[in-house]
C-alpha cells in the first residue's frame, strides 16, 4: 500500500492588526445602548465634560429624534437636553454595572 504524500504544514499566521478606523475596545465598565435605552443615573463624557441622565427619554419626528435631559456632574445646576439618531449608539456607564463588579 503506497504512503499518503505528506501535506506541508503552514506556520501559524500572525494576527490581523488593528484596522485603522475602528476605535479600540471600551472598558468593561462601560455599556453601548441606544439613546432610547438610556435610564436615569446613566453618565456619559464628551469633549464638553461628564454628563447624567435626569430624565426618561423621549421621541419626536415620528421616533425618529430621541432627546434625553442631562446635567453636569460637577455642576448639578446645568441641565441640557441631548438629542441623537434612533440609530446611533451611546456609550454610557451605568451605575448598576459598577455596583455589580463592586460584588
Amino acid at each position: 500500500m503506497p504512503k499518503c504524500p505528506q501535506k506541508k504544514r503552514q506556520k501559524a499566521k500572525p494576527a490581523q492588526p488593528q484596522l485603522p478606523g475602528i476605535p479600540p475596545p471600551s472598558p468593561p465598565w462601560t455599556t453601548r445602548v441606544l439613546p432610547m435605552q438610556l435610564q436615569i443615573g446613566d453618565r456619559m463624557t464628551d469633549s464638553t465634560g461628564d454628563w447624567e441622565v435626569v430624565g426618561r427619554p423621549y421621541t419626536t419626528a415620528g421616533g425618529k429624534n430621541p432627546h434625553v435631559r442631562v446635567q453636569r456632574v460637577d455642576k448639578p445646576g446645568v441641565t441640557e437636553t441631548r438629542l441623537w439618531g434612533s440609530y446611533e449608539k451611546v456609550t454610557v456607564i451605568r451605575r448598576a454595572t459598577v455596583e455589580e463588579g463592586k460584588r
